[in-house]
């Protein structure tokens, strides 16, 4: 169902992390629907066969690799120097991996989680956060419904929507009255993969990605100025 809730983030200017994935390619099209100056952050270029970004879609494009932060360092700078200010991240950049319990877990699996989950939103909100204090901007990030509580099989992925939960109340409470930082929490999302993932569940259940992206954008809204450190459940009937 097409939103029909209005936004205008006309004269600003929004970084999408994970941009070119379902989640993240919604947002970069809600943000340019709204009139922002949109710059989309992956690893994954557009024409990329495993991208949902559409390619020349009025973005503009940054390759980095968040977990690395000399690279997150330079993607602001570069952003800040093309386009001279930060108004709103949304750090969507994530990935999915569970099914073991944890002494059965691999090292590897759990620093891959760690690194794309959290470090990724730490780095690039480090970074951001003096350009975006200038802005009086936002942060939305994204964890999880599985990160409020312990579960068996996918410790090591709810241990990072965990932080990303109390990552969002630190940047609240570090930032009052300048950035207002808020995270959305998903449980599954409609996309290609996790129906590929989980063929026998019922998608009608499933949130679509323009759905969340929605959330985000009034959470960088003026509708929403007076929240901060929120973590708003984007459950839909799942």
């Amino acid at each position: 169902m097409p939103s029909t809730a209005t936004f205008d983030f006309t004269d600003t200017v929004a970084i999408v992390t994970g941009a070119s994935g379902a989640l993240g390619s919604a947002a970069v099209d809600r943000f340019l629907e709204a009139g922002a100056t949109v710059c989309a952050v992956d690893v994954v270029e557009p024409d990329s066969e495993d991208a949902q970004l559409e390619p020349g879609g009025g973005y503009h494009f940054y390759e980095a690799d968040l977990t690395d932060e000399d690279e997150v360092e330079s993607l602001i700078d570069e952003i800040v120097d093309d386009h001279s200010r930060i108004d709103h991240l949304l750090n969507i950049a994530g990935t999915w991996r569970g099914g073991n319990p944890v002494e059965e877990t691999d090292l590897e699996e759990f620093d891959l989680l760690m690194n794309i989950n959290l470090k990724t939103a730490f780095l690039t909100s480090k970074h951001a956060l003096p350009h975006l204090q200038e802005r009086e901007g936002s942060i939305v990030s994204v964890s999880a419904r599985s990160g409020l509580e312990g579960g068996s099989g996918d410790g090591p992925y709810r241990i990072t929507k965990a932080g990303i939960k109390i990552l969002t109340e630190t940047l609240a409470e570090e930032n009052l009255g300048t950035v207002r930082a808020n995270c959305v929490l998903p449980s599954v999302i409609d996309t290609p993969m996790n129906r590929e993932m989980m063929p026998d569940s019922d998608h009608d259940e499933w949130v679509e990605p323009g759905e969340i992206a929605d959330v985000m954008a009034a959470l960088c809204s003026d509708a929403t100025s007076v929240t901060s450190g929120g973590a708003v459940p984007v459950y839909g009937k799942a």
